[in-house]
């Protein structure tokens, strides 16, 4: 049997549970497919120990609705997964979303077909879908890089990735264990499971910058306080470079040295992102800027570990990269857990890991680490990974997945010459991992769809694709805006870097959230002239 829909929402966390909110409130009949067995998204899949928000939590909240913001108080100010899957299961319930989802069913494929402007999608339960619109709310942190090294499937102990970890946990206590990956995922595992493990042996390629975390727990008071100011958070998130609650204030060149170090010392103590996110916009671009404030960190994470071998293994080395160029992750006591003495940091830049025997981990010069348990927190293929495992075929057999192994192309991150009809949240060339507070920027990209899909409508016309012309404009923007800063310089996530093969391109929009949101709103306003409009009949014709 086929379903015939208006609309299908791939993804029951953030952006979907949105997108399928606002499509239902506008009339559609949109339904929701997500492979969890329940609502979340990267908040259902990532439960492994020590999981939590690095955005604080009364700002990692929908702003469409006061009564359901104000209707949820957070415990803290950067609450744990087991609290945030909860919100989630909140916002689904007060939202009446569950109604409209179908999960344990992953998107198998989705073709165009072109006489009709409708997508046939196929899912792992056998469904079939007839779809005007299909909307990727897939996540730009939920491809993980599972199989990372050979030999897996011969270890004899239990080894998972971060974002596969089970929901009944697994127990290493007084066991021996194996963490692969030092960056924000793999500091969180590592400082949580520290006083349980019998030994814990961590395997370090780059050395991660990194900001202590200051997380108070929020009793009533505190609570009312952040809520008091709903609407000051409504108007101000949605305009500042990173969509967060601050921005940048301060220009270099007009501070002295002393005033300089008091600016990075105060940002330093609030125990939060600023630091990276709102001390001095110009790290992001100029050398030496970049270079001091890189120092500065260097200096306070030293301090902390006193012991030079650990320094050498632990701290990114000046010219290694910037801090703030790659993702910065924040930590409780992360440092001091080399520390213990059945902590151990092996380095594996230029002693790499060759596989995973039977007995635990085997490096290059053949030394293997006999373990219990690993624990791999390798990453993602990021912001294009998700979607490009569905199988998607557009216009003329087009497939997405070979477009973008040649080149990572969208038009504003939110569709893709090629693929009427398709839409995309989080995806690459849009604010989207880096430099976002992901709901501020998921809510409003989930809103340009909505209201692309509305003028679609309201001009009488069922299929809208970008031009050839206006992708090129956009990655043209993207690029220029990318390459003028230092994060095009580094080797990263970021860029694609860590799945190789994978065309380079810095994968987020780096010209800031609010700069991003008044580029869409023009567009709109403007009659979307970057985008076709037409009749099934009347489709864009194929580029040359």
């Amino acid at each position: 049997m086929t379903r015939t829909i208006d609309a299908l929402v791939i993804g029951a966390g953030v952006a979907g549970l949105y997108q399928l909110w606002q499509l239902r409130r506008d009339g559609l009949n949109v339904h929701g497919v997500d492979a969890a067995s329940d609502v979340g998204g990267t908040w259902y899949w990532n439960r492994y120990p020590g999981a939590k928000f690095d955005s604080e939590s009364y700002i990692y909240q929908y702003l469409f609705d006061e009564a359901l913001y104000k209707g949820w108080t957070w415990s803290e100010r950067f609450p744990a997964q087991p609290e945030i899957e909860r919100w989630m299961h909140y916002v689904a319930d007060t939202l009446d979303l569950r109604r409209d989802f179908t999960f344990n069913a992953r998107v198998l494929s989705a073709d165009w077909d072109p006489s009709r402007g409708r997508w046939t999608v196929r899912t792992s339960d056998g469904e079939v879908y007839d779809a005007q619109f299909v909307i990727g709310c897939t996540g730009m942190l939920s491809a993980p890089l599972e199989n990372r090294f050979e030999g897996q499937a011969d270890f004899k102990g239990t080894i998972v990735h971060t974002a596969r970890y089970p929901k009944e946990g697994i127990d290493v206590a007084g066991k021996k264990v194996g963490v692969i990956g030092i960056g924000a995922t793999g500091i969180q595992v590592i400082q949580t499971i520290a006083p349980e493990v019998g030994e814990m042996t961590v395997f370090v390629r780059t050395p991660q910058y990194v900001l202590p975390m200051k997380n108070p727990k929020y009793g009533p008071a505190e609570a009312a306080a952040y809520k008091a100011r709903w609407e000051e958070l409504t108007a101000n998130l949605p305009r500042t470079f990173t969509g967060f609650e601050y921005d940048f204030e301060h220009t270099w060149a007009e501070l002295t040295p002393d005033q300089r170090r008091a600016v990075l010392e105060e940002i330093h103590a609030d125990g939060s992102l600023k630091l990276w996110l709102a001390s001095f916009a110009e790290m992001f671009f100029d050398e030496e800027v970049s270079a001091e404030i890189s120092a500065f960190v260097r200096e306070k994470m030293a301090a902390r570990l006193e012991d030079p071998a650990l320094i050498d293994t632990l701290v990114p080395k000046p010219g290694d990269y910037g801090f703030g160029t790659h993702r910065v992750p924040l930590e409780t006591n992360y440092l001091e857990v080399y520390k213990q003495p059945n902590v151990h940091a092996v380095p594996v830049k230029d002693n790499p890991i060759e596989r995973i025997v039977p007995e635990g981990v085997k490096l290059a010069d053949g030394t293997v680490h006999a373990l219990d348990v690993i624990i791999m927190a390798v990453g993602f293929d990021a912001g294009s990974g998700a979607l490009a495992r569905i199988d998607i075929t557009g216009r003329d057999g087009m497939k997405l997945r070979e477009e973008w192994e040649k080149d990572i192309r969208t038009t504003y991150g939110l569709q893709k010459h090629g693929f009427p009809n398709l839409f995309m949240t989080g995806a690459p060339l849009a604010p989207s991992a880096a430099l976002c507070n992901m709901t501020t920027c998921l809510q409003q990209q989930t809103e340009w769809v909505t209201g692309a899909i509305r003028a679609l409508r309201e001009k009488g016309a069922d299929v809208i694709e970008p031009t050839a012309e206006g992708e090129d404009a956009w990655v043209r923007h993207h690029d220029e805006t990318a390459n003028a800063t230092l994060i095009a310089k580094t080797n990263s996530w970021y860029t694609g870097s860590n799945v190789p093969g994978k065309p380079r391109r810095v994968l987020s929009y780096t010209g800031g959230v609010g700069t991003y949101r008044q580029k869409c709103e023009d567009e709109a306003a403007a009659g979307y002239p970057a985008f076709a409009m037409s009749r099934a009949e009347a489709a864009v014709e194929p580029a040359e």
